[in-house]
Formats: C-alpha cells, structure tokens, sequence
C-alpha cells in the first residue's frame, strides 16, 4: 500500500499539456520554460515533481521528445 500527498494541482494530464501546448506553446500549464545547452531551442513544462514533457514548436507543429523523466536524468 502506498500513500500519496500529492495534490491534484501537483500533477498534470500529459494530454492536458499536449492540447495546451498545440494553443499557446510558451506559455500555460505546467511552468513553460526553455531549455539551454544541448536542447537550446526545446521547452519543458512540469507533468509531476519528477517527470516533464520536453517539445519544440516548429510553424504550429509540435514535436515531443519526451513525456517521461526530467531532461537531465541520465
């Protein structure tokens, strides 16, 4: 049995963000922030504590590298 005390606020619908991201891809749920480095030009936005869903917006196409995981876990 495991306890859980996360809020619903805590933790969003990856396909809530998806649909997010297809209407406003810099801004809104999950804390839009662009990433540097070797994923310049990508954005990440919070799904939970741990995971994220890194995307680029490309002429109102958004490519998704990655629904699970944080971007720096190796």
């Amino acid at each position: 049995m495991y306890a859980f005390s996360r809020t619903l606020q805590q933790v969003q619908s990856p396909d809530k963000l998806i649909k997010d991201i297809q209407q406003s891809p810099f801004k809104g749920l999950g804390h839009p922030e662009p990433l540097s480095e070797n994923l310049a030009g990508w954005w990440s936005r919070r799904i939970d504590e741990k995971n994220r869903i890194v995307y680029k917006t490309i002429e109102n196409n958004s490519i998704i590298l990655s629904c699970k995981d944080h971007y720096t876990d190796k």
